[in-house]
Formats: C-alpha cells, sequence, structure tokens
C-alpha cells in the first residue's frame, strides 16, 4: 500500500520533515516515490513552517494512497492556506 507519510531529516534536537509518497513496506527514511513538500516545526522568524503540493497530495490519494494522521491534520491546513490565498 501507498502511503503519505513524513520522513526524518533535520540536525539532532532540531527536526525538519519531508512529506513523501512511499511504499509502506519501505524504511521510514529510505527510498521513496515523490516528495511533495516539507514540515518544520522549530520554524522560527521568517522561515516557512508547512509547504505541501495539495494538487499532487490529491492525486495521490485519487490512485488509493492513504495518508498517516499528523499528515492528515498538515493537509488540512495547507489546504486551508491554498484558499485562502
Amino acid at each position: 500500500m501507498v502511503k503519505i507519510r513524513l520522513s526524518r531529516g533535520g540536525a539532532k534536537k532540531r527536526p525538519f520533515y519531508h512529506i513523501i509518497v512511499a511504499d509502506q513496506r519501505d524504511a521510514r527514511d529510505g527510498r521513496n516515490i515523490e516528495r511533495v513538500g516539507f514540515y518544520n516545526p522549530v520554524a522560527t522568524g521568517k522561515e516557512v513552517p508547512l509547504q505541501l503540493d495539495t494538487e499532487r497530495v490529491k492525486h495521490w490519494l485519487d490512485k488509493g494512497a492513504q495518508l498517516t494522521d499528523k499528515v492528515r491534520a498538515l493537509y488540512k491546513i495547507a489546504s486551508k492556506q491554498a484558499q485562502a490565498a
């Protein structure tokens, strides 16, 4: 099954996550099919905390991919930001 989930990067005590489309059997930080955005939970100042290509996520959802709980919450936030812009 294809999942849209977070892949961790960044330094120790300073996480940075890529939002990726991957086979659920692959490792968290392993091989991915496509990178659709990023999430920076410790963004400060002018840093962008969330960037997500909602059209590509919708494309993958139409093909049967499933969102993890955290990515589902981020997708809702990104959708609201896209509608406001």
